[in-house]
């Protein structure tokens, strides 16, 4: 075991205050311990999400935080220690997750613990860094439309902001839950976006989605109501008895009054850590169904940068910090 292993302290991106970019900083702290049911997971890659700068900047699930923070949910690294009971994983094993969320998971470090069934073995059939991309941004598309919407083959499916972190996994899930799938999108996107199984994509920046779009089962607005009233425009496509799920912004009492009025459905979507969905998903990954799109990586100490990156838009697929070998 390398000194470095050994070490009770490791190097993390912390905040102490909310605010810009500038507010994350590398530092020296205490390396955690796993509780019994708990794994040590030493992390080679660390996915960055909108969830991430949004809670830097004090909104997100910044009133589940307490300072220092070290943000971050999406982890992919190998087991170094388990605690007291744990049975499934064992030290060597590769594996990824998105723990603790919506509570402080400290995913921008060397190490991470948590407990162990939050954890899925990684895809072998990628490295950290792409499987760093995966477990938030998957598990909101897996869950919105198998759990919370429970898509059917035949189904329409529209999916707004479809080539960003999550649209990019939702696309590919609905085509393999046998859905019919519209994608809204910049044009440029569109050849990726019907490679990874879009049957229809509409240009949000040239058209408008409800004036393309009807008769619509399920609606996955990755967008919300705060930019251009997404969410309230998407009530417009949906059938009779229909499902809009409001991921980033939840249901207002306004769109929950349109929604009856329309005689359409709506709820609020909140991810869940999962390691059962992700031992499925890495099984569609690892058969080739689903593709991982990572954007660009930066290393731990380019932290700021990266959220700078993010915060721009109009990235494809994921953005990742890289931590270790």
């Amino acid at each position: 075991m390398s000194e470095n292993t050994m070490s009770e302290h490791m190097r993390a991106v912390t905040i102490r205050e909310f605010g810009g970019p500038e507010v994350l900083t590398v530092e020296e702290v205490a390396r955690p311990e796993p509780l019994p049911t708990e794994v040590l997971v030493r992390v080679h890659a660390a996915g960055i999400n909108p969830v991430d700068w949004k809670t830097r900047e004090g909104q997100g699930m910044a009133g589940m935080q307490t300072f220092p923070l070290i943000l971050g949910w999406d982890v992919s690294g190998v087991v170094e220690e388990v605690g007291f009971g744990v049975t499934t994983l064992a030290p060597g094993d590769e594996v990824y997750a998105m723990p603790w969320f919506p509570r402080a998971a400290g995913g921008y470090a060397e190490y991470v613990t948590a407990p162990a069934r939050q954890w899925a073995r990684k895809p072998a059939s990628i490295g950290h860094v792409h499987a760093a991309a995966v477990p938030l941004a998957a598990l909101t598309a897996w869950q919105a439309l198998v759990d919370t919407a429970q898509v059917q083959a035949g189904q329409r499916v529209l999916i707004t902001a479809a080539a960003g972190g999550v649209g990019h996994f939702a696309v590919q899930f609905a085509r393999h839950l046998g859905a019919h799938v519209i994608a809204t999108a910049s044009v440029a996107r569109h050849p990726w976006l019907k490679e990874l199984g879009a049957d229809e994509t509409v240009d949000y920046t040239t058209s408008r989605f409800e004036e393309a779009v009807v008769d619509v089962d399920v609606v996955i607005d990755l967008v919300g109501d705060a930019q251009d009233q997404t969410s309230t425009r998407s009530l417009q496509v949906l059938r009779l008895g229909g499902l809009l799920v409001a991921v980033p912004s939840g249901v207002s009492p306004e769109l929950a009054e349109a929604a009856k009025a329309a005689d359409v459905r709506v709820t609020p979507f909140l991810v869940e850590p999962d390691g059962a969905a992700l031992t499925t998903i890495a099984g569609l990954i690892d058969a080739g169904e689903v593709a991982v799109e990572v954007e660009e990586t930066f290393p731990l100490e380019q932290a700021a940068e990266a959220h700078v990156r993010g915060l721009a838009g109009r990235t494809r697929g994921k953005l990742v910090l890289t931590v270790g070998e």
